[in-house]
């Protein structure tokens, strides 16, 4: 084996070897999981992402929609411009996320309770509203970034 080779020796409590093309034989490196032939966005990393955009969507945060909208965009840029070679799934969960934390602000400016998951705020409150206000999306970068014009 090369590292004996060259006089190295492997640290069984951290190093793992095994097959990436397997189911549960995966890896983490540098905020992605590389497992079954896939590379998926890390627990630790969308768990980051998602405290971020908590921290800078608040529902007590005053202003208007464009101005709290343009707090978390360019973050949400760089974040979509390192991980854009993940599964698309992630993106479209996580702009499901963000939408969500903008409805229940806006739903909180209305003196109306609860999290704004009924059909009515989702018809009042869609992806084109969001795209109105300015919100990058992650989902749509995904899929023109995988389809150059």
């Amino acid at each position: 084996m090369w590292v004996e080779a060259n006089g190295l020796t492997l640290h069984q409590g951290k190093t793992h070897v095994g097959d990436c093309r397997q189911k549960g034989e995966g890896f983490e490196f540098l905020g992605y999981r590389f497992e079954a032939g896939r590379r998926w966005v890390r627990k630790k990393s969308l768990k980051r992402i998602k405290d971020a955009i908590r921290s800078k969507t608040g529902r007590m945060w005053s202003g208007s929609l464009k101005e709290i909208i343009s707090e978390p965009n360019p973050m949400l840029r760089g974040w979509f411009g390192y991980f854009k070679h993940a599964q698309g799934s992630t993106f479209s969960r996580t702009d499901v996320f963000i939408r969500r934390r903008l409805s229940v602000l806006l739903r909180k400016r209305e003196k109306r309770p609860g999290m704004g998951r009924c059909l009515g705020d989702r018809k009042r409150w869609n992806n084109a509203f969001f795209a109105w206000a300015g919100l990058f999306a992650l989902y749509p970068a995904r899929l023109a970034a995988r389809h150059p014009r």
